[in-house]
């Protein structure tokens, strides 16, 4: 599993490796020493798996993981407790408290593997095709089904492994990733805004410019979703005359 060290103090990429170095799954592709520099080598080597600090010097951990449209697994290391809860609202694997301990590594790497072997196996059959906006799709969460037309589907947003779906008052959750949705959603109709949202292009209300080059899409239903500087790009050229 091809992993990416980050982290802004030598030593502590330093004890990481050795830490890893007991488990010949992984596989340290390279080591970066801030976001910018993290960016560059996720583009480079395509990870499966990054390690994480938080408090770096310019941008932090959850800052490099906006700029991305598609994340690896993502395991925080860190000093700090206090920004644990913040941590899974990125979809992180782990959370892992410096002096990092074998055990708990141990813990988290397993945890990647399952993940990533489950993903291989959601993944392993291909798209049959490309979805329309009125084409009708089966929906099922826990007891409840639905049969729903993707026109209707004003939102898709990524929850770790798992997509909930926004169409009417209903807020299903299926076992789906985001970036094998993107690969069958018609993109006339549905737009990658960032690595965890597809918005449905017939729901905007109105666009504004945003952060760092980005822009903030404000949908008919009050949703905000902000599309990243990389996807306003081809947002802008997609939509202009």
């Amino acid at each position: 599993m091809k992993t990416l060290l980050v982290d802004d103090e030598r030593l502590a990429r330093v004890e990481l490796r050795r830490l890893l170095s007991d488990f010949k799954e992984i596989d340290i592709v390279d080591e970066a020493v801030n976001a910018d520099d993290a960016i560059e080598k996720i583009k480079l080597h395509n990870p499966d798996l990054i390690f994480l600090d938080i408090q770096m010097p310019g941008k932090t951990g959850f800052e490099l993981l906006e700029e991305l449209d598609r994340a690896p697994y993502v395991i925080f290391t860190t000093a700090y407790d206090e920004y644990a809860l913040k941590a899974f609202e990125y979809n992180a694997l782990d959370y892992l408290l410096k002096p990092i301990e074998p055990k708990r590594l141990e813990e988290s790497l397993k945890r990647v593997i399952r993940e990533k072997k489950e993903d291989e196996e959601r993944e392993f059959m291909p798209p049959t095709g490309t979805l329309k906006a009125d084409d009708q799709v089966f929906v099922k969460d826990g007891d409840r089904c639905w049969f729903v037309r993707l026109e209707d589907i004003r939102l898709f947003e990524s929850e770790g492994n798992y997509v909930r779906l926004f169409f009417k008052e209903q807020k299903p959750l299926i076992l789906k990733t985001l970036n094998y949705l993107d690969e069958r959603l018609d993109p006339r109709t549905f737009f990658r805004a960032n690595r965890k949202h597809i918005i449905n292009l017939k729901w905007i209300e109105n666009i504004e410019p945003w952060l760092n080059g980005g822009l903030l899409v404000k949908m008919k239903d009050g949703h905000k979703i902000e599309v990243s500087r990389r996807q306003s790009v081809k947002f802008k050229e997609m939509l202009s005359l």
